[in-house]
């Protein structure tokens, strides 16, 4: 055999390795269940559940009301074990409802400086449905600003909108969440988030959080 046939055959088995290679569960979309009510179960408390696949607690927000928007101070996104993940802050007279994202570590600061991100209403006197979340990313001179990354359009409250890049990619979905063989629907309390391969669960479920308090 010629050392021509030799590299083809070799590059055919490569390739027909790369093409049978199945898909691992990283190449997959994360697929959770969001009950909007609180896991501990206290009367009078508030809160998110998120469950995944499996069937398994991922996320968890515990001990706030809805009723008081506008006293809310500050919210904590946990695992499913109520380990502290992030923490979300309403930004003090805001005109569009803008809400800051922060490490753990820096919100035990009063005013702590490096947002993870930043989330808004895209517009007071237009299409009040569709929002914007800005990342904090190095400009040219080296100083950090906030950058629009993501936006969000649709009716967060009928359980109906998705979330996309700033190129345009799908990076998840909310709709309402069905049951059984007859496709029951669900209420509004509980839906289905579809996250899709390579973007942080984490950090879309803040926005979810977000979306709830804005809406």
């Amino acid at each position: 055999m010629s050392k021509m046939q030799v590299q083809q055959k070799e590059s055919k088995s490569e390739a027909g390795s790369s093409i049978d290679k199945p898909a691992t569960d990283a190449d997959k979309p994360r697929i959770f269940t969001v009950w909007r009510k609180s896991s501990m179960g206290f009367q009078g408390t508030d809160g998110f559940s998120v469950y995944d696949d499996s069937g398994r607690l991922a996320f968890r927000v515990d001990n706030y009301s809805r009723r008081q928007r506008y006293l809310t101070k500050e919210i904590v996104l946990m695992d499913g074990d109520g380990k502290a993940l992030l923490c979300l802050r309403p930004q003090i007279l805001s005109m569009h409802d803008r809400w800051n994202a922060y490490e753990v570590e820096e919100c035990r600061h009063k005013q702590p400086n490096s947002k993870l991100f930043s989330m808004k209403r895209y517009s007071l006197l237009q299409n009040i449905d569709k929002k914007e979340v800005s990342i904090t990313k190095l400009a040219d001179n080296n100083k950090a600003k906030l950058v629009p990354s993501f936006r969000i359009e649709g009716c967060f409250e009928k359980g109906s909108c998705k979330i996309y890049s700033s190129e345009g990619k799908e990076v998840a979905q909310i709709s309402r969440k069905t049951t059984g063989e007859a496709s029951v629907l669900l209420g509004n309390d509980v839906f289905r988030l579809v996250i899709q391969p390579q973007f942080d669960c984490t950090q879309v479920m803040a926005f979810v959080i977000v979306m709830d308090r804005i809406r």
